[in-house]
């Protein structure tokens, strides 16, 4: 009864679209209202988002403790790569988040998907969906993983290694 009583208390992030048990605090402008605590928390860097598939990949980068952004939960991505319609609304509100900035646009839009077809197909249509609405829409690195070695690594991982060299 316990968890059940877990599950009914998660509530959606109106802003990312990730669920989260975070009760709202009374001293928080009404516009924060909702909010997971990565998107209430004001140090995070508002104008980087991630758009990942889903939670477990969000809470993944965030176990890195690395990434300062906030993020954007898209669903389920269909191997097809076709977005369903809560998919392009939710990328819809994203384009509205950039609108709300200075120069009207996000600073960087990282699509974290993991590098399969279907991730790649989807990337490129997401990109495309979201084409001016930030200054950047970059992808997650790729290459050979640490502790990879090259001469066991295929050629589709020496070539991204290769190209997305820093």
């Amino acid at each position: 009864m316990a968890a059940l009583g877990t599950i009914q208390g998660l509530k959606l992030c109106p802003s990312c679209f990730s669920t989260h048990d975070r009760e709202d605090d009374p001293s928080r402008p009404p516009a924060e209202a909702g909010l997971c605590g990565i998107c209430g928390d004001r140090a995070r860097d508002k104008g980087t988002v991630a758009i990942v598939e889903k939670e477990t990949d969000l809470m993944s980068i965030e176990s890195t403790q690395k990434y300062n952004g906030v993020y954007l939960c898209l669903g389920d991505i269909k191997k097809a790569g076709k977005l369903d319609e809560s998919q392009k609304m939710k990328l819809d509100s994203l384009r509205a988040r950039g609108a709300a900035f200075p120069s009207g646009k996000l600073a960087e839009i990282i699509i974290a998907f993991s590098p399969t077809t279907a991730g790649d197909i989807s990337a490129e249509i997401i990109a495309e969906h979201l084409r001016g609405s930030a200054e950047r829409i970059t992808r997650l690195g790729r290459g050979i993983p640490i502790g990879g070695e090259v001469e066991f690594a295929d050629p589709d991982t020496l070539f991204e290694a290769i190209e997305g060299r820093k």
